[in-house]
């Protein structure tokens, strides 16, 4: 069968780099086009843009890019409707994918499939109807999220979590010893680690990695260790790093991690990545007009955290630094606590234990992949 798949950032790009492993395994005959990344690329198939030009986050990167996005829409569209797939596959990215998602059935009576939901529990619930009209299947990696869209009278497939595959993945494949890290990283193997995973986009890192230096910066003991986000430019952290005695590594966010005493992370993957390895973290996120951003997520969002570990768990086991809550005063206390408190560190390990109960074995790939085959054949 042939499938068209689109992921618009660097999460999208690994978790459906991994369903196209799995597509393969489950269609021998699987040809695949799409939108996204190298990871997705090195499967093979045929990349018809990188996501490197479609990942604007913010209301202000948005409207500066609006012909940008609108000429990768129309290019989007023009290439689906010549290759004709058996079906299409959206990971997350809403903003671009639900409008493709209306394009192809409304325009061409295709399959549409979607792989790693929206966060529309948070907010924009409002969307459910466009899912409702435009989405064939909806396939779930939180464990929460089947009773949400119960709820809401959509039935979704809960097919567990790929971060709990590419990690398992890792460990037993790929996983390099501390020695051979450090040295190639040019780091001392004596000194415990300080991760900083500042984001994937280029406004993140711009907003959040200046204050992660300022606080790594006050914690001589540990060793800064930036981790480069896929597709971004090396260019772009050349002026913080002259600036700070911060290492960087590329491609290596999971080595890094595996050998890291602790961690500062911004929201997203990242933080559930960073709890998979077990890694005291500080959640932090920049947000403009912090104060505004912290009353309009407590009055007009439908959860209370933001980071993936906490909506997992059910409950605070990692602090939310954001909004109001983001400064380096904090971060710094916060990080000194995880260090310094043997028993509050313990807590936190802890809770990662629990996070990784709820989510269950590896497998989501295969089993998304074996439900979408399914579902093809059942038609």
């Amino acid at each position: 069968m042939r499938y068209y798949l689109i992921a618009g950032e660097a999460s999208g790009d690994l978790h459906a780099s991994n369903l196209m492993k799995a597509l393969r395994e489950e269609d021998s005959q699987a040809e695949f086009r799409f939108l996204g990344g190298d990871l997705m690329a090195a499967v093979g198939g045929t990349l018809v843009k990188h996501y490197r030009e479609m990942a604007f986050m913010g209301i202000l990167p948005v409207l500066r890019n609006l012909g940008t996005i609108m000429r990768n829409m129309r290019t989007c569209q023009a290439d689906i409707r010549r290759y004709q797939p058996d079906v299409v596959i959206l990971i997350d990215y809403p903003g671009f994918n639900l409008k493709i998602a209306k394009f192809v059935k409304q325009q061409l009576g295709l399959p549409v499939y979607y792989y790693i939901s929206p966060k529309i529990w948070a907010w924009k619930q409002y969307r459910i109807k466009d899912f409702r009209r435009y989405v064939d299947q909806m396939f779930c990696i939180l464990p929460f999220e089947p009773a949400f869209f119960e709820r809401l009278h959509y039935p979704v497939h809960y097919v567990g979590n790929p971060s709990v595959d590419a990690v398992a993945d890792y460990r037993t494949k790929q996983a390099v010893d501390r020695a051979t890290f450090c040295q190639a990283a040019g780091l001392q193997t004596d000194r415990p680690l300080l991760a900083l995973l500042a984001g994937s986009r280029k406004q993140e890192i711009r907003s959040n990695l200046p204050t992660m230096l300022r606080v790594a910066a006050s914690f001589p003991a540990y060793q800064p260790v930036i981790a480069g986000a896929p597709g971004i430019d090396p260019a772009l952290y050349t002026p913080f790093l002259a600036e700070s005695s911060a290492q960087i590594v590329y491609g290596q966010t999971y080595d890094l991690l595996l050998h890291s005493d602790v961690a500062l992370v911004t929201s997203g993957t990242a933080t559930l990545e960073t709890a998979l390895f077990r890694v005291p973290q500080v959640v932090c996120y920049y947000v403009a007009a912090g104060r505004l951003a912290s009353f309009i997520f407590k009055h007009f969002f439908h959860t209370p955290f933001i980071s993936l570990v906490n909506l997992i768990g059910g409950r605070e086991i990692v602090q939310e630094l954001f909004g109001a809550r983001f400064s380096e005063e904090n971060i710094h206390a916060e990080l000194a606590r995880i260090v310094r408190d043997p028993a509050y560190r313990q807590r936190m390990l802890a809770g990662y234990d629990e996070v990784i109960e709820r989510l269950g074995e590896p497998g989501a790939s295969r089993r998304a992949a074996q439900g979408m085959i399914a579902a093809l054949r059942a038609q």
